[in-house]
């Protein structure tokens, strides 16, 4: 780790920057570019890299359950990773939501004076998103950087997005999604305890919530890997309400089955990654016949 500063607001930087642009959800490969080329151009021409984004997505303002590819913490790791200098996470509210994009561009050149500012082909900012890419190489002699723009990246002939890959997810196409991700799409939580059915039938699972913010996949079985200490585990997950087991309750359950694994861990917090979806949630007849299809699932896994 490159011991990245997070800063909450604006704050000037007392050394020369290239600055990056963006909102970055779920860090996907497009992302990598642009924070790869930035890291790279700043190195060349010793400059401090800034990445400049929010905490929210703008559509909070207009939307009440926008979900995310990667909460807040998750996306600092990874863009850490990077070895980014500072990262600028401003709350995004009614007041960015009016500021004009000239007025919001002079106030990033004036705490920053960037050298090079770069940005994603879609990227916009400021009222009626009339900052974009033209609108930033159109200012880059008046305020004195030069620009660059991250050209859409392709895959299998689609353009790859946060947009795109939240979709992926939805429609249960996990490992397409997890090809365009730097890390596979991943949920964690402190393990609580659940009915305890699992055991009873020779395959106990570490149960943690769903993340409330976290983007949707449907309810099913996926093969997925399990992290805990700093050491991985594969593991099964089944997401979904358990329709084989009337307990009256109908709130979904995240509950992993842990291969190899016989640790009590209850309260302890686990990352569960996301890898491939094996089937959709089903209901069985019998216990028996529910403990028969986990074991034909665990061999795909």
């Amino acid at each position: 780790m490159s011991g990245m500063e997070i800063l909450n607001k604006f704050e000037s930087i007392d050394e020369d920057v290239a600055l990056g642009m963006g909102f970055f959800d779920g860090v996907h490969i497009g992302h990598r570019k642009l924070i790869c080329d930035l890291v790279s151009t700043s190195k060349v021409n010793e400059l401090k890299t800034v990445l400049l984004t929010f905490k929210n997505s703008p559509a909070e303002l207009f939307y009440s359950d926008v979900k995310y590819i990667t909460l807040n913490s998750e996306r600092e790791k990874l863009i850490e990773s990077f070895g980014i200098d500072y990262m600028v996470e401003l709350d995004f509210n009614d007041n960015l939501k009016k500021i004009s994009a000239e007025d919001y561009l002079r106030k990033v050149c004036n705490f920053y004076k960037p050298k090079y500012i770069y940005s994603g082909f879609n990227h916009t900012f400021g009222f009626n998103k009339l900052g974009n890419s033209s609108f930033l190489s159109q200012k880059s002699k008046i305020y004195g950087y030069e620009f660059v723009e991250i050209p859409p990246i392709k895959f299998e002939e689609k353009t790859v997005s946060s947009t795109y890959i939240r979709e992926l997810l939805k429609s249960g196409n996990v490992k397409t999604a997890n090809n365009l991700l730097i890390e596979p799409f991943s949920i964690s939580g402190k393990v609580i305890k659940g009915n305890q059915l699992g055991r009873t039938i020779g395959f106990p699972t570490a149960n943690i919530d769903y993340p409330e913010k976290k983007a949707e996949i449907p309810y099913g079985v996926y093969c997925a890997e399990v992290k805990y200490m700093d050491n991985h585990y594969r593991g099964m997950l089944n997401y979904g309400v358990k329709p084989t087991v009337k307990n009256g309750k109908n709130n979904p359950v995240a509950e992993v089955y842990i291969i190899d694994f016989d640790k009590d861990i209850y309260g302890e917090t686990i990352k569960i990654s996301v890898l491939d979806k094996i089937r959709n949630e089903k209901k069985f007849e019998s216990l028996e016949d529910l403990k028969n299809q986990i074991e034909k699932d665990l061999m795909k896994c």
